[in-house]
């Protein structure tokens, strides 16, 4: 075993220690993906009924964010408008910012296209579209364990970063302060020309709700 295999184990240790002290709901699986190879392809239907593929958005950076409205941790960065400040930041910027909803039909969580719509007015957000996933076929595909969970794709198609919106695992609104939001320090980065500082972490929220 090599130095740096001990060392993802050891973090990875101290990561589920850290989640099940907190008291956070998370699959220890590993990624269907892996950080740095190509991300997989999608071809799946938004909220206006439009098929959007990867491959649309060659050349651009996409944010993927796993998404259920029922969730209480979902819940604490839309409710504190936290996740839309950093969808807008992000798409002003030229990124394309793609909500994902991978909860099966009857479970928590899932929307057809209109309710999606209706979902993405309440909450005033502003991704660029919302990729209807109920299936799951998409989630499985990158490994999606958790919502939220963030995935972030370079303009190349590589996965450049995976894993939690910051590294407060709380459902608590006020764990938001202070709070190091791993996605808006990667997108930096990245706009930068820079390799991301931090490009793998240990998603935490409620369980995707897969059939």
């Amino acid at each position: 075993m090599t130095k740096l295999t001990k060392r993802n184990l050891l973090i990875g240790a101290a990561a589920v220690a850290v989640a099940v002290t907190a008291g956070v709901t998370f699959t220890g699986a590993a990624s269907a993906v892996e950080t740095g190879a190509a991300a997989p392809a999608f071809s799946v239907r938004d909220a206006n009924g439009a098929t959007r593929t990867l491959s649309e958005f060659s050349g651009r950076t996409v944010v993927l964010e796993w998404t259920n409205s029922g969730c209480p941790y979902v819940r604490k960065h839309y409710d504190s408008g936290n996740m839309q400040t950093l969808q807008r930041e992000a798409t002003a910027g030229g990124v394309v910012w793609l909500q994902v909803i991978s909860s099966a039909p009857g479970e928590q969580g899932h929307l057809d296209g209109p309710g999606a719509l209706a979902r993405v007015r309440t909450d005033n957000a502003a991704p660029t579209a919302t990729l209807l996933d109920p299936t799951g076929a998409m989630g499985r595909a990158y490994g999606a364990t958790n919502t939220p969970q963030m995935f972030i794709i370079g303009g190349d198609g590589r996965v450049l970063y995976q894993g939690a919106i910051d590294d407060r695992p709380s459902a608590r609104p006020q764990s938001l302060e202070g709070a190091n939001n791993y996605v808006r320090a990667a997108l930096r980065d990245i706009a930068a020309g820079r390799r991301v500082q931090v490009a793998e972490t240990t998603p935490y929220g409620c369980t995707v709700k897969y059939g």
